[in-house]
């Protein structure tokens, strides 16, 4: 496998204005987010923005960064811009999605969503963790994995919900929101446009399984701190400081 991380990265945000570049002990996130990537060793990672000050910080910092439009409605038809960009002969064969959000993300933790490619049939890999907090089973903001259990410890996604799923006794799978796709698996989804589950859960994945794509879970241990609000963002301060 070649394979290519893409991390989008766009200035607006509704909760944490100009969240990508907010300083986390004297770096943009953007920037930590990067390193965690590169880290991985998996190859070439580049950002993936709208927003000039982006772009500039990213290089200032040593990393790769590429433009791209304005106005894509997810990451992943920016991902898929920035592919095009990048990568126009098509060499790369997998392309990893990091969210531009995640600035604790462990590199392992990146490198176990390859796993599914590399053992099945997968066209996309994702990522689960399950749920040990009693209150985030029934928490619509934490998403649920409803999948079958492969040999290899991974789940086979057949549903992912805001609600509680699935029914009964066993464990509940939450789910982290990093992909690998794929080249033609990623080229397949952008096109499609949004599907009606998508629309109605709120969940782009849904879009790839409703149109039969086969997406497969790599389960890891820890959920990743996703940065959304000040809270957050003073949390992350606190788990870099402390090299974490």
């Amino acid at each position: 496998m070649k394979i290519l991380t893409l991390i989008p990265a766009r200035l607006g945000s509704t909760r944490l204005p100009n969240k990508p570049l907010a300083d986390i002990c004297g770096k943009p996130m953007i920037v930590h987010v990067a390193e965690r990537a590169a880290a991985a060793n998996l190859g070439r990672t580049v950002v993936a923005t709208d927003s000039d000050e982006i772009f500039a910080a990213v290089w200032a910092h040593g990393h790769e960064a590429v433009m791209t439009r304005a106005d894509h409605e997810s990451g992943s038809d920016r991902i898929f811009e920035a592919l095009g960009k990048v990568d126009p002969s098509g060499d790369f064969d997998v392309i990893i999605n990091v969210q531009g959000d995640l600035p604790t993300i462990d590199a392992d933790a990146i490198r176990k969503a390859l796993q599914p490619l590399q053992d099945g049939p997968a066209d996309i890999a994702t990522l689960g963790v399950e749920i040990t907090v009693e209150e985030e089973k029934t928490n619509p903001n934490v998403v649920k994995i409803v999948g079958s259990p492969l040999a290899n410890g991974n789940l086979r996604a057949l549903y992912f919900t805001r609600a509680t799923a699935p029914y009964g006794e066993g464990p509940l799978y939450h789910h982290i929101g990093l992909y690998a796709y794929r080249r033609a698996a990623l080229e397949r989804f952008v096109k499609l446009g949004p599907s009606v589950l998508e629309r109605r859960e709120k969940l782009e994945q849904l879009r790839a399984l409703e149109d039969g794509m086969r997406i497969d879970v790599a389960i890891i241990n820890a959920v990743p701190l996703g940065v959304d609000t000040q809270a957050d963002l003073d949390r992350a301060r606190i788990l870099v400081a402390k090299g974490l």
